[in-house]
């Protein structure tokens, strides 16, 4: 049995209810990315941190009715200042992804861990979130030793026809060259997964 952390360090702590124990015999496996932003398209304030732990006011935009009694969370937030949150240990399963299937085995809250980024998929992300994404990335590789880059998603590819985040504004290369110093920036994000995957 081995004992790993569940907290990352220096990141913020914000406790979610919507979360469940992650089964015992079950590895961290995965990293899912998603973006959200609240109300739509707009970024700051509190609302996404308030979703999380079930306090969200729906009432202050009509464009927040749908999420009435939604229970969400993510493991980490990752503001446009770069600023990191954590809502869920890394030994519990937050509740970010849904029906949902990788290489074929279903359930993927159960085995990953979920990492909002602030944005849009059409909205540039920041060079800040870049680098703490980086940083929190290789962290989690370091730590967990079933992760590997070929096991860094998108919502969309466990989700596929459902959902679509990251999307087309985030830039895969940029996030994931990064976490290979001195490899060539010509790479596709492919060539980095394939070259960087599990044997």
């Amino acid at each position: 049995m081995h004992d790993f952390p569940i907290w990352l360090p220096r990141a913020r702590r914000r406790p979610s209810p919507n979360c469940a124990p992650r089964p015992a015999s079950t590895a961290v496996e995965l990293v899912v990315l998603h973006n959200i932003s609240l109300p739509p398209g707009k970024f700051g304030g509190d609302l996404v941190e308030a979703l999380f732990c079930n306090t969200l006011d729906c009432s202050v935009d009509p464009r927040l009715s749908d999420l009435a009694g939604v229970e969400v969370s993510a493991h980490l937030f990752i503001e446009r200042s770069g600023r990191l949150t954590q809502f869920v240990p890394f030994d519990h399963c937050a509740w970010h992804a849904g029906v949902s299937s990788f290489r074929g085995k279903s359930g993927c809250n159960t085995y990953s861990i979920g990492i909002e980024l602030e944005g849009t998929d059409t909205q540039p992300y920041t060079a800040k979130q870049y680098r703490r994404l980086s940083s929190t990335l290789r962290w989690l590789l370091r730590n967990y030793p079933r992760l590997a880059i070929d096991r860094i998603v998108g919502h969309n590819e466990i989700a596929a026809g459902r959902k679509t985040d990251p999307g087309a504004s985030f830039d895969w290369q940029r996030a994931l060259t990064a976490l290979l110093p001195g490899r060539p920036r010509g790479d596709t994000r492919d060539e980095i997964r394939e070259g960087a995957g599990s044997p």
